[in-house]
């Protein structure tokens, strides 16, 4: 009996302070009170009735404190931050995510910085059209020092003292934002004494940029064929080269122009409490990032391998050598 009752102070206990803690951050929120005061209410005396009744004591509080700081996290994270107030600079904003995450956080109230290589290119004109007297464009070629220290400059004039996926046959860009996530990953650690919360947004395929433009592909097919080695021309053959090139068109051909959630993940990484460190934006990536971070290497690469490697005719140098063993 006196182990029934010390069972059931223990259990009261945790729930006040949880339910509490909760109760304040309900009322301290802009949603109704109310019914979401009713719901957590049911959630706790669910979870207090689950764990006293079918789990030994100790077990029991264990299970009902981690269902309870889940329930609080949930909490936490369920009211975005008002969008009043809010600054956020964007870069490479001529076309594609730059410019679509633009026109969707300038619609929601940002104040946005956006950079652009062409002030009087199409995409500025459109952007200058289409958005809120808060669009700030600024001319900036990352690449040049002396540019982002003046777009640095207007920023802060206009603010004031506020403030790993392997993708065959795409070595050279897969490696580039190796790179790139690397530095942010370095950077999120880094910044978190400030306080500062770095995310990543990981999109799948879509029609962006020279991704979409036929002419641009033939055009670096053409200079691939023209400036490749005659020994590498040699190994892979032109056979080759040009199977790689139309699978290059079938992928942008399947790829999506609704660009909605890449700017929906960069609004809701800005506007949450708590932001994931990786945002998966669109159908399948987050599939194919946990087959390759987390299911044996076999099943990794054989994913990859039937989903890029589509290509039926081999190098020539390959060939010869088929044909040689063949012989024998």
């Amino acid at each position: 009996m006196e182990e029934s009752a010390l069972s059931f102070w223990m259990y009261l206990g945790v729930m006040s302070v949880f339910f509490g803690w909760t109760v304040k951050r309900i009322l301290a929120s802009e949603r109704s009170s109310a019914p979401t005061l009713l719901v957590y209410s049911a959630l706790f005396l669910l979870m207090e009735s689950l764990c006293s009744f079918c789990l030994p004591t100790c077990v029991g509080l264990g299970v009902f404190c981690a269902a309870c700081w889940l329930i609080m996290g949930t909490v936490a994270a369920a009211k975005p931050l008002p969008v009043e107030g809010k600054a956020v600079f964007i870069t490479g904003c001529d076309s594609g995510f730059g410019k679509a995450a633009v026109m969707f956080l300038d619609s929601l109230g940002f104040q946005v910085f956006a950079s652009v290589l062409d002030l009087e290119g199409a995409g500025a004109q459109e952007l200058q059209k289409t958005c809120s007297a808060r669009l700030t464009l600024i001319h900036m070629d990352i690449t040049k020092p002396e540019q982002v220290q003046e777009a640095l400059r207007i920023t802060k004039a206009k603010l004031g003292v506020k403030g790993e996926q392997p993708f065959p046959c795409l070595a050279a860009y897969g490696a580039s934002k190796a790179a790139l996530n690397l530095f942010i990953n370095t950077l999120r650690h880094e910044l978190k004494l400030w306080d500062v919360k770095v995310s990543i947004i990981l999109p799948s395929s879509y029609k962006t940029g020279q991704s979409r433009n036929v002419e641009y592909w033939e055009e670096q097919y053409k200079h691939l064929i023209e400036n490749l080695s005659l020994s590498l021309m040699e190994e892979y053959g032109e056979e080759y080269l040009l199977e790689t090139k139309q699978l290059f068109f079938q992928f942008a051909e399947t790829a999506t122009e609704d660009l909605s959630p890449v700017t929906n993940s960069i609004a809701e990484a800005l506007l949450s409490r708590q932001p994931k460190v990786r945002y998966y934006a669109g159908q399948g990536v987050g599939l194919m990032y946990f087959i390759h971070c987390y299911l044996p290497v076999s099943i990794s690469d054989r994913f990859l391998q039937k989903l890029f490697m589509k290509k039926s005719v081999l190098p020539r140098a390959l060939q010869k050598h088929n044909n040689n063993n063949n012989k024998k």
